[in-house]
């Protein structure tokens, strides 16, 4: 585990689905890779594309970019070596008890535009 405390924000691909939960009712525990894993997953934002182009290639799922200020998501966000070369942002909640993530933790959220493989929206330009 590594800390990053310097971030100011993390970023989580979001499903339309999964962002119109947030809206909705104010908390998401994510899709059910998060809830199978017991945490929210998140990236920073050097890794949004690459995991765009590793997960979502082939999705015809809308897609959203929120972005999440790290001082909201307090001592729950724990940075974890995944693969032995990439350390990624993960969303435990306090004592890692698996809270969900909530749309006060959210600054900003913009539409992904999917075009022949290329993931765009402004946060990523």
């Amino acid at each position: 585990m590594a800390g990053n405390e310097s971030q100011e924000f993390v970023y989580r691909i979001s499903t339309a689905d999964e962002w119109s939960e947030l809206q909705t009712t104010n908390s998401t525990f994510g899709q059910q890779l998060d809830k199978d894993s017991g945490f929210i997953h998140l990236s920073n934002l050097n890794q949004v594309k690459s995991t765009l182009e590793r997960f979502y290639l082939n999705t015809t799922d809308e897609l959203f970019l929120l972005q999440i200020d790290c001082k909201k998501l307090g001592d729950g966000l724990i940075y974890e070596d995944v693969d032995g070369t990439n350390v990624f942002p993960h969303f435990y909640g306090p004592s890692k008890s698996f809270v969900p993530l909530t749309l006060d933790m959210v600054v900003k959220a913009e539409k992904i535009i999917s075009s022949k493989g290329q993931f765009t929206c402004s946060m990523l330009n």
